[in-house]
């Protein structure tokens, strides 16, 4: 009996000091690494933790055309990978690259600026929760909207050097750059401050205008709306001097900003309270830009948040507008909903008013692209890529009458979920998204309307945009939950011949 209860101490004790010690080991390793990138931010609808899925792809031969010399051969650094409970958080090394099966298309990461550890010549300390990407038209640079920094960092697009810093920050000094009012969107909150155009802004995306001139760069929030419930202001930007030019007041927490086909009108859509505004820039004096309406999809979100609590404004959001987009005859404006019933708003530019939203397509609606005569879609959650024909679009919107029509002709592709920005190359052939929950890449072609390819990303990616001669990605990892994020990554697109 001594010799059993013996056996029994002995094992027990080791079982306990086997479990002191694997403890050790996990606080070690993994709590070091949960905190390696700490990041506030505003929160992101439909978080869902997924593990990265890994796609294999064989070698192959592929023709490269002339790039600039210090792309030519990307530098090789150390994966750093780090868990965040129980999502792995990426930050993929340069020169990591993969193809697609049928070696029609490669993508390599030649270049990346990031404000983590990391090679010290890639170190940028002013990118701090990067929500979007936008490379100037003539290819010369490239902006990049920190949210939470509360700036626009821009860079030359050849040496991915930084070349200056926008920051979002007024005072009553400000004043001359605020256009008048338009009466549109009152203040309801905040009525007693006496300086409501005194604040930080929180960049979000981005649009040019006037063949590159401008810049508008419309803000989640002013810093002291702590709930976003009040306007809030778009800022533009004369991208010869890299200077804020121009203030527009907006209505609560835009996000998607777009330029018509025609570059006569810019839309900002709000993701706060189900409207969007519009405005006519045709001339080409700041000075004369104006509103020319605000719309309501459906109806007005009722905001009545306190003042000294925040809440998520990323949920329970209406109909959360998002994805912006103009028809190519410059008549209509489609709003992607990405919440409530979803479907796409659309607004009748020429006749001045709201017309019912479209149907049809998945839930969760993000991003929209016009192309080759095709709508494309992201869809967030589920991960998807949708695309209807533009005769779709225009046959479904003559049977609107005030409610809604159902779309018909989608076509679907299953990509990674939490499909953020995508974008086309230039010939169409093959679309580029985004997938934030896998910190993946996905490139669709779209001849079969299959995925093809994935490559890493720093996670977790959200904004995207490609050059006009389709050789370069940029993305931006914006980061979730305290991890990952604030990192741009630079990729280079190498087509084979046909």
């Amino acid at each position: 009996m001594r010799r059993i209860s013996y056996i029994l101490t002995v094992i027990i004790t080791a079982t306990v000091l086997a479990l002191v010690v694997g403890a050790v080991a996990v606080w070690f390793i993994y709590l070091p690494a949960q905190a390696a990138e700490p990041v506030r931010q505003e929160s992101n609808v439909d978080t869902i933790h997924h593990t990265p899925d890994t796609l294999h792809h064989t070698p192959y031969t592929i023709h490269h055309t002339p790039t600039p010399a210090h792309m030519d051969e990307p530098r090789r650094t150390r994966e750093q990978d780090t868990y965040c409970g129980p999502t792995r958080v990426s930050h993929p090394s340069v020169g990591t690259t993969a193809a697609s099966d049928d070696g029609r298309i490669r993508l390599t990461l030649i270049d990346k600026r990031q404000n983590y550890g990391g090679p010290a010549d890639t170190r940028e300390p002013m990118i701090h929760s990067p929500k979007s990407a936008n490379i100037h038209p003539d290819g010369t640079k490239y902006y990049i909207n920190s949210l939470e920094g509360a700036t626009t960092v821009v860079f030359d697009f050849v040496t991915n050097r930084r070349l200056s810093v926008i920051r979002h920050e007024f005072t009553q000094a400000d004043a001359a750059l605020w256009a008048p009012a338009s009466g549109l969107w009152p203040v309801t909150h905040y009525t007693t401050r006496r300086e409501f155009n005194t604040f930080t802004g929180k960049p979000v995306e981005s649009t040019f205008s006037h063949g590159g001139r401008y810049l508008w760069i419309p803000y989640y929030r002013r810093s002291f709306d702590i709930n976003a419930q009040d306007p809030s202001a778009m800022a533009v930007i004369d991208t010869r001097t890299d200077r804020i030019i121009r203030m527009f007041e907006t209505g609560p927490l835009p996000k998607m900003v777009q330029t018509s086909p025609d570059g006569t009108h810019i839309a900002v859509a709000h993701w706060g309270n189900n409207t969007v505004g519009v405005l006519d820039i045709s001339s080409d004096e700041p000075k004369d830009w104006h509103y020319t309406g605000k719309y309501i999809v459906d109806y007005e979100l009722p905001l009545n948040y306190p003042l000294d609590v925040s809440v998520n404004r990323d949920s329970g959001s209406g109909y959360a507008l998002r994805g912006t987009i103009f028809t190519p005859d410059n008549r209509y404006l489609i709003v992607g909903c990405m919440g409530g019933e979803g479907g796409l708003a659309v607004i009748d530019i020429r006749e001045n008013r709201y017309l019912g939203r479209l149907t049809g397509m998945m839930q969760n609606t993000r991003h929209l692209v016009l192309h080759d005569d095709y709508l494309y879609l992201s869809v967030n959650a589920s991960g998807y890529v949708q695309r209807v024909p533009l005769d779709s679009i225009y046959s479904a919107i003559s049977r609107l009458s005030g409610t809604t029509a159902r779309l018909h002709g989608l076509e679907s592709c299953p990509v990674l979920t939490g499909a953020r920005t995508l974008c086309l190359s230039p010939d169409g052939r093959y679309a580029f998204v985004a997938c934030n929950n896998v910190s993946q890449l996905a490139v669709v072609d779209t001849r079969s309307m299959r995925m093809i390819l994935t490559i890493p990303a720093d996670s977790y990616p959200v904004g995207m945009d490609i050059s006009a001669c389709g050789r370069y990605l940029i993305t931006t990892s914006q980061g979730r939950n305290d991890c990952g994020g604030n990192a741009v990554d630079i990729y280079r697109i190498d087509y084979a011949i046909n």
